[in-house]
C-alpha cells in the first residue's frame, strides 16, 4: 500500500533531521562549544541595539527561564555580556562579546557552506520546488501553533 503524503511528509523530515546532524544539538557545528539553542541565540543577539531576555525568549519561542539559564552559560563562556537596563533595572540586556560575534560569524560560514552544498546538488526544478514547498509547510506549521510569526 502506497504511503500517505503525511507519512511522506513526516519520513522526510525525519531524514532531514537525522542527515542534517541535528539529533545532536549539543555540538551543531563540531568542535564548537554551543548547544543547538545557543546558536540559534548567538544569532538573534548579533544586532544593536542588545535584546532584552524576554525579547530573546519570544524569538526564540523558549519560556523566560530557560533563556536566562542560557544567557548565563553564554556569559561564563564570555560569549555575551549581560547588563542592567539603565531606564528598567529589573531587565537584563545581551550583547554578543568580540568572542561571541566571531563565532557565530563562524557558525554562519559554516553553515552556509553547507547549504551551497546542497542546494548545488539538486536540479534546478528541485530547488524551484524547494522554494515553494518549504515555506508552505512553514506557513502551515506556523498556522497549526497560533498563527505565530517569526520577528
Amino acid at each position: 500500500m502506497a504511503e500517505s503524503v503525511p507519512e511522506r511528509v513526516h519520513m522526510m523530515l525525519m531524514d532531514l533531521v537525522r542527515g542534517a546532524g541535528l539529533l545532536q544539538p549539543e555540538r551543531p557545528v563540531p568542535g564548537l562549544p554551543v548547544s543547538l539553542s545557543q546558536g540559534f541565540a548567538l544569532h538573534e543577539l548579533d544586532t544593536d541595539p542588545p535584546l532584552s531576555q524576554r525579547d530573546l525568549a519570544e524569538r526564540l519561542r523558549l519560556e523566560k527561564s530557560t533563556v536566562s539559564r542560557m544567557a548565563a552559560d553564554l556569559e561564563r563562556k564570555e560569549l555575551l555580556s549581560r547588563e542592567r537596563d539603565p531606564h528598567n533595572r529589573r531587565l537584563y540586556r545581551l550583547r554578543l562579546t568580540d568572542q561571541g560575534r566571531a563565532l557565530h560569524e563562524h557558525m554562519a560560514r559554516t553553515f552556509h557552506g553547507a547549504y551551497v552544498r546542497w542546494v548545488t546538488a539538486m536540479t534546478s526544478e528541485e530547488r524551484d520546488a524547494l522554494l515553494v514547498g518549504l515555506p508552505a509547510l512553514v506557513r502551515a506549521i506556523r498556522a497549526d501553533n497560533g498563527g505565530e510569526q517569526s520577528p
